[in-house]
C-alpha cells in the first residue's frame, strides 16, 4: 500500500494535472472531467445531496486518475534530483594543441571533438571517449555504485560520463556530445517521466478505450430519447453518473502509471531504458542472446579436477600443482591453489628463499626453483612434455589421452611435473581447467524456456568447448567462433523468422548487432557507440540483467492486461447497479436485477459512482509495483489472470457497492 505522505506530496501534481490541456490527451478522464463541469453546474443551478454527491465523486474521480499518475511520477523525481546534484558546472582544461597546451573554459561551451585532460580530483565535463591513459574513476553520482572503475584508451572500457569523478592519473578525453544533452541529462528527462514517448500498444490500449468511450457516450445519448418515450426521464445527472460509471475509468486512469512504473522498475535496477518501446519489446522478446564469458560463465578458467598420470600419488600432484601456482596472480593460479585447499586440505605455503619462475609466451610455462634444488614446473602440455625430456625424463603412457580427454570437455589442461636436485624430470600430471558456469545458471535458464524464450550462448570458443559449456549451462543453442558480423546475420535470420530478439554488448564490433536488436542493452563501461547503438544501458555493466529486464518488460505487459481485464468486468457490476435504479419505478420486472438489493435509486447510483472513484486509487499501489510473473506458458497466464482479475472485476464491485450503498442510504437526500 502507499503511505499516506505518498499520495499528500503527489496530490498537488494530481491537481495540476486537471488543466484540460493535459486531460485531452487521456480521451476516458476528460469525458470523466466534462461530466465534472457539466454536474458541478447543474448542482449549482438546482442544489440537492444527491446533485452535490454526484459532482463531487466525479471530481474525485478525475483527482485520483492523476494522482496515480503523479505518484507514479514522484518515484523519478527523487532519483533525478540526486542526478541534477551530480550535474555541476565545472571549468574543463581544454587541451588546445600538442605544442600550446591547455586552456581553462567553463564545461558548457565545449564541442564535440574537443580533447580535455582530467586529473585525479577533477570533475569529468562531459561525455566522451578516452584517448590517452588509464585512470580509476567515481561513478557513484551516476549507477549509485561506491567502488571505482577503471576506464582507458582503447579497448571497451573507454567511455566516461560527465560528472563523474576521476580518482587517480591523468586521461584526455574526446568530448562526444554537446552540453544540454548529455548522458545525465537525458538518465534526468527519462527518470522524471517528462521524456517518456507512449509505446505502440499503449497507444493501442488507447484507442480502444477511445472507441469504447464513444461507442457508450451514442449509447448514453440514445438512451434519454428511450427513456422520454417511455416516460422514464432521466436527469443528466443521472446520465453523466452512468457514463462515467460505463466507459472504461478504471484502467484509463491507471495506464500512464503502469507504463511509467514498469521505466521505474528498471531505473531501480540501475536500468536506463531510452524507449518505452524497448520495454514493451523486452516482454515480447522470443530469442535471447548471451555472450558466455562473464555472463553465462564466470570469465576466468577454474582449476576443478587433479587428473594424476603414471602412477603418481593424487596427493603428491596436488602437492606439485599448489608449489607451482603459489606466485601466480593470475584468476587460473589462484584458483589451483584454492583447489588443492579445498579438495586435498593442503594450506598455502611459505616457500623462503625459493626462485619464482613467471609464465611467458616462449616457455609457455611457470613454476618455482626450491631452495633444495627441486624444480616444479606446469604450463602448457606440449611445452612440459618437452622440459621433461629435456631433463632426461620420459612422458608417461596415458599422458597424451589425459589431456586429450580434458581438451574433449572443453576445458584447458595444464601439464605438471617435477624434477628433483641431481635428478630426472617426470610428469606428475594434469590439471584441469574450465570455464566454470555460474551457479543457478540452468535453473534461470529452464524459468527462460518455460516462458517460451529461446536462448543462444555466442562465444568466441571452438565448436568443442561451445558445446560442452552450452550442455552444462542448458542453453538452447550456441555460435561458437562468432564474429561481430555473424552476431548480426544471427539477429536477422532470428527476425526474418518472426521472432523479437535481445543483446548484450558493450564494444565498438558490437554497435550493429545492438542496433539491429529489438533490445540491445548496451554496458555503462562499453564504448559510446555501443550506447548509442542500444536502446537501453545497464549502469551496473551486469550482462546477466538481461535476464531480469525481459521479465520486468513481461510484468509490465501483465500488469496492464490484468488491469484492463479487471476494468472491463468492473463495468458490469456498475451496470447491475445502475440500470435498474434508473428504470424499475417504470419496469417494475427491472427490480430482478437489482440482485445487490440496493436500497433505493439515488443510493445506488452514488453507491456506483463513489466506488468508481475509490477503487482507482485503491489499485494504484498494484500498477506501482506490477503484477508479479510467473514463469508459465502463455496460456497458463491468460487463463489464471481472467480467473483472477476477471472474476475479481466481477465480485469486488458487487461487494464494494453494497457496503457504500449500506453507509450512503443513512444520508438524507440519498437513502
Amino acid at each position: 500500500m502507499l503511505d499516506p505522505a505518498t499520495l499528500a506530496r503527489s496530490l498537488p501534481a494530481a491537481l495540476a494535472k486537471l488543466d484540460p490541456r493535459h486531460m485531452v490527451r487521456n480521451p476516458v478522464m476528460f469525458v470523466v472531467e466534462v461530466g465534472s463541469v457539466v454536474t458541478t453546474v447543474l448542482a449549482v443551478v438546482d442544489p440537492s445531496v444527491f446533485a452535490w454527491v454526484i459532482a463531487v465523486w466525479l471530481w474525485i474521480t478525475a483527482i485520483f486518475a492523476n494522482l496515480a499518475e503523479a505518484v507514479a511520477e514522484s518515484r523519478g523525481k527523487a532519483q533525478a534530483d540526486s542526478l541534477r546534484r551530480a550535474r555541476t558546472d565545472v571549468t574543463a582544461r581544454l587541451l588546445v594543441d600538442d605544442t600550446a597546451g591547455e586552456r581553462a573554459v567553463p564545461g558548457t561551451e565545449l564541442t564535440v571533438g574537443d580533447r580535455v585532460v582530467c586529473e585525479a580530483g577533477d570533475t569529468i565535463p562531459g561525455d566522451g571517449e578516452v584517448v590517452e591513459g588509464v585512470a580509476s574513476v567515481d561513478e557513484s553520482a551516476i549507477t549509485g555504485e561506491s567502488a571505482p572503475v577503471i576506464r582507458e584508451a582503447g579497448g571497451d572500457r573507454s567511455a566516461v560520463t560527465g560528472g563523474t569523478r576521476v580518482l587517480s592519473d591523468r586521461i584526455v578525453v574526446r568530448i562526444t556530445t554537446r552540453p544540454g544533452e548529455t548522458f545525465l541529462d537525458k538518465m534526468i528527462g527519462l527518470v522524471e517521466g517528462a521524456s517518456r514517448q507512449k509505446t505502440p500498444n499503449e497507444i493501442a490500449l488507447n484507442i480502444l478505450l477511445a472507441g469504447l468511450t464513444i461507442v457508450f457516450l451514442l449509447t448514453i445519448a440514445a438512451l434519454q430519447p428511450m427513456a422520454v418515450y417511455s416516460h422514464a426521464r432521466q436527469s443528466v445527472i443521472v446520465l453523466c453518473a452512468l457514463l462515467v460509471c460505463l466507459i472504461p475509468t478504471t484502467i484509463g486512469a491507471l495506464l500512464s502509471a503502469i507504463g511509467i512504473a514498469g521505466m521505474d522498475r528498471l531505473v531501480q535496477r540501475n536500468v536506463l531504458a531510452l524507449s518505452g518501446r524497448a520495454v514493451e519489446a523486452a516482454g515480447d522478446v522470443s530469442t535471447l542472446l548471451l555472450d558466455k564469458t562473464g555472463t553465462i560463465t564466470m570469465g576466468a578458467r577454474q582449476a576443478s579436477e587433479f587428473v594424476p598420470v603414471g602412477g603418481c600419488d593424487p596427493e603428491r600432484l596436488a602437492s606439485a600443482a599448489q608449489l607451482a601456482s603459489l606466485a601466480d596472480e593470475t584468476p587460473e593460479g589462484r584458483s589451483v591453489v584454492v583447489y588443492a585447499k579445498e579438495r586435498y586440505g593442503l594450506r598455502g605455503r611459505e616457500v623462503t628463499d625459493a626462485h619464482f619462475v613467471p609464465f611467458s609466451a616462449e616457455t609457455r610455462m611457470s613454476g618455482v626453483d626450491l631452495p633444495d634444488g627441486t624444480q616444479v614446473r606446469k604450463g602448457a602440455a606440449a611445452a612440459v612434455m618437452h622440459w621433461v625430456r629435456q631433463g632426461g625424463g620420459e612422458v608417461p603412457d596415458g599422458t597424451s589421452a589425459a589431456v586429450d580427454a580434458v581438451s574433449g570437455t572443453g576445458g584447458t589442461p595444464l601439464l605438471v611435473a617435477t624434477r628433483p636436485a641431481g635428478g630426472t624430470a617426470e610428469v606428475q600430471g594434469v590439471i584441469h581447467l574450465k570455464d566454470v558456469v555460474k551457479e543457478g545458471m540452468a535453473d534461470r535458464f529452464g524459468e527462460l524456456r518455460r516462458m517460451g524464450i529461446r536462448t543462444v550462448m555466442i562465444t568466441g570458443d571452438n565448436p568443442l568447448t561451445a558445446a560442452a559449456i552450452a550442455e552444462e549451462a542448458g542453453v538452447d543453442d550456441y555460435l561458437a567462433e562468432a564474429k561481430p558480423e555473424d552476431k548480426l546475420a544471427l539477429i536477422r535470420k532470428e527476425q526474418e523468422g518472426g521472432h523479437l530478439v535481445a543483446m548484450t554488448g558493450d564494444g565498438t564490433n558490437d554497435a550493429p548487432a545492438l542496433a539491429q536488436a529489438d533490445v540491445g542493452v548496451a554496458m555503462n563501461t562499453g564504448t559510446m557507440a555501443a550506447k548509442e547503438a542500444g536502446n537501453m544501458v545497464d549502469l551496473d555493466s551486469n550482462p546477466t540483467k538481461l535476464i531480469e529486464i525481459v521479465e520486468i518488460g513481461k510484468q509490465l505487459l501483465i500488469t496492464r492486461g490484468a488491469l484492463t481485464t479487471f476494468s472491463v468486468a468492473n463495468d458490469v457490476a456498475k451496470y447491475f447497479a445502475i440500470i435498474p435504479a434508473m428504470f424499475a419505478s417504470v419496469f417494475p420486472g427491472l427490480d430482478r436485477l437489482n440482485v445487490m438489493q440496493l436500497h433505493s435509486s439515488t443510493s445506488a447510483i452514488a453507491s456506483a459512482v463513489i466506488f468508481n472513484a475509490i477503487i482507482i486509487v485503491l489499485l494504484v499501489p498494484l500498477a506501482m509495483r506490477g503484477v508479479k510473473y510467473r514463469a508459465r506458458s502463455a496460456a497458463s497466464l491468460l487463463r489464471r489472470n481472467v480467473l483472477i482479475y476477471g472474476l475479481g472485476g466481477i465480485v469486488v464491485p458487487f461487494v464494494g457497492i453494497k457496503l457504500i450503498d449500506l453507509l450512503v442510504s443513512h444520508i438524507p437526500g440519498l437513502g
